[in-house]
């Protein structure tokens, strides 16, 4: 006879609840890719697990400043002349997100609970992951934008009181001649001159005693590495320029890196400068750039981050992991509802530096970007 774990077995419920985090982790693209584990992590995003062991759901994480006093010399007094350590605090909330599905009555089931659970796992690890993907998106571009297919709507505008936080003016260029919004036109497209750019100033940008963050790169194997995730359409964009040294020179950089095991590297569109290029369908579109009125250029947001572009946090639900699962049975024990649920939070690094926000670890490069047809 064939043994099954009823609703609601607590063997069940932790098994579950285990199979659905690894199953979101594969799933999603930010966890795949650009995801490590404290304030160390050479990464983009960077995991805090302070709130998965203790209780809370405020976590805060700080900038210190390089230093910037000039050498006293010789034999002259070095005490009362010592300069101050500054630290510069960000927080970020986490709350709980949940999600579930009814699995429908006996009669429409047809199958075990144990297929139930199954299918169950698959769909809600499609969402999650999914969900996990479409936020942060949002949170490192300070937007919403347009794209239709994202589960929140166009007035979405956070999770757990962690408010989208627009890119300051050193941490926003724009394709082509452009230096605006409203001064983009449908020629100012993606190409490797603005990627050029982009790196420029994300290695000339603050440090030193500027009083700005500098935007640090990403170490792989020893040497210092950004990313860069555009709109599918820009990488058409790239990919179908026909000026000399552009996306040839991609393709030249993609094979000398062939073989290369960090997760950044694996399924990109290739490596140009030292900067890992990737596409995703999630990044933020527009459609309210130029000049005219109303403003009618289609326009995407791509990302260049360096390490720390945003931090996420999660708490555990009381099973010691980042995911809940709950099941019972509703309609007098006809109908099985399994319930998944997950407390976290992600956010855009930024610090408040003289009154005003900066970003730390990611540009928002804006770009004439719609659909090629």
């Amino acid at each position: 006879m064939k043994t099954i774990v009823g609703v609601g077995d607590p063997k069940a419920i932790k098994r579950y609840s285990a199979f659905l985090a690894v199953d979101i982790g594969r799933k999603s693209y930010f966890n795949k890719k650009f995801m490590g584990v404290g304030a160390e992590a050479q990464t983009p995003i960077q995991t805090l697990p302070h709130l998965e062991s203790d209780s809370g759901d405020n976590i805060s994480y700080d900038l210190v400043m390089q230093l910037k006093m000039r050498p006293i010399q010789g034999d002259a007094t070095l005490r009362g002349k010592e300069e101050d350590l500054k630290f510069y605090t960000d927080s970020l909330y986490i709350d709980q997100l949940r999600g579930g599905v009814n699995t429908g009555g006996k009669m429409s089931r047809k199958r075990t609970v144990h297929d139930m659970r199954k299918i169950a796992r698959v769909r809600q690890s499609e969402w999650w992951a999914r969900l996990f993907d479409e936020t942060l998106f949002m949170y490192l571009s300070g937007a919403r934008g347009i794209n239709e297919d994202f589960i929140e709507g166009t007035t979405f505008t956070g999770y757990a009181g962690n408010s989208f936080v627009a890119p300051d003016s050193y941490h926003i260029m724009y394709g082509g001649d452009a230096t605006a919004k409203d001064d983009l036109d449908a020629a100012d497209k993606l190409d490797l001159t603005l990627i050029d750019r982009a790196k420029t100033r994300a290695q000339t940008i603050g440090g030193g005693t500027s009083g700005l963050p500098s935007l640090q790169p990403c170490e792989i194997d020893g040497e210092p590495h950004y990313c860069l995730v555009m709109h599918p359409w820009s990488a058409y964009d790239l990919r179908t320029n026909a000026t000399t040294g552009q996306w040839l020179d991609i393709q030249k950089a993609a094979a000398g890196a062939e073989g290369r095991n960090n997760p950044m590297f694996k399924g990109g569109l290739g490596l140009y400068n030292n900067v890992i290029l990737h596409e995703h369908k999630a990044a933020i579109r527009f459609s309210d750039y130029g000049a005219s009125n109303p403003a009618v250029i289609n326009a995407s947001r791509a990302l260049f981050m360096g390490r720390q572009a945003a931090v996420a946090a999660f708490g555990s639900p009381g099973t010691g992991l980042r995911f809940g699962w709950h099941e019972e049975m509703e309609d007098r024990g006809n109908q099985v509802v399994i319930t998944t649920s997950s407390i976290f939070g992600v956010k855009k690094t930024a610090f408040t530096i003289d009154g005003t926000s900066r970003d730390f670890g990611v540009m928002a490069l804006d770009v004439a970007c719609k659909d090629p047809g």
